[in-house]
């Protein structure tokens, strides 16, 4: 059974969603529950332009002072989806198609539980994604876990190709 602050914790999470000042602001992720007589709170934020330390602490404060009138114990994590960012929705796996993920099932599928590719987005009940041996389709019901998987070897292949490009222009080549 939720208490008052989880309510108040989980209506303040709805009106920053629809704060555009924020600069739409998605609630990946929110976690509420009593441990120690403490209720312990936590949110994973994203928005497009990206997620700074910043952010993360004024929307701690807003959530913060929307608290301040409870007497309750509670701590409170904000944090930012990441890199490597959890798909958690349907509409997350055409969101993210055409980037590299990795997604456990609960079922073995194709031989395995873990699988990487590139996402290719929703078809139906299934996820597809693009393999080395072709497209794998992972049924949603089996999918326990999946992240958009960073890789930092394509970072820095285009930064060195972007230098190479400025290097080049500036000797007028």
């Amino acid at each position: 059974m939720a208490s008052d602050l989880q309510r108040a914790f989980e209506r303040e999470l709805d009106a920053i969603a629809h704060d555009r000042s924020l600069g739409e602001i998605e609630i990946v992720a929110r976690r509420a529950r009593v441990a120690r007589g403490s209720t312990e709170l936590s949110v994973t934020i994203d928005r497009p332009q990206g997620v700074d330390v910043g952010l993360c602490e004024a929307i701690a404060a807003r959530i913060n002072a929307s608290l301040d009138a409870f007497e309750a114990p509670y701590s409170l994590e904000v944090e930012s989806a990441g890199l490597e960012r959890p798909l958690v929705r349907p509409a997350d796996y055409d969101r993210f198609a055409g980037k590299p993920v990795r997604v456990v099932t609960s079922l073995t599928v194709n031989g395995g539980k873990t699988h990487r590719g590139t996402l290719r987005g929703v078809r139906g009940d299934a996820v597809i994604l693009e393999t080395g041996n072709g497209e794998l389709p992972l049924p949603i019901a089996t999918i326990k876990s999946a992240n958009l998987e960073y890789d930092p070897r394509a970072d820095l292949q285009r930064d060195k190709r972007e230098r190479k490009k400025s290097h080049g222009n500036r000797h007028g080549s």
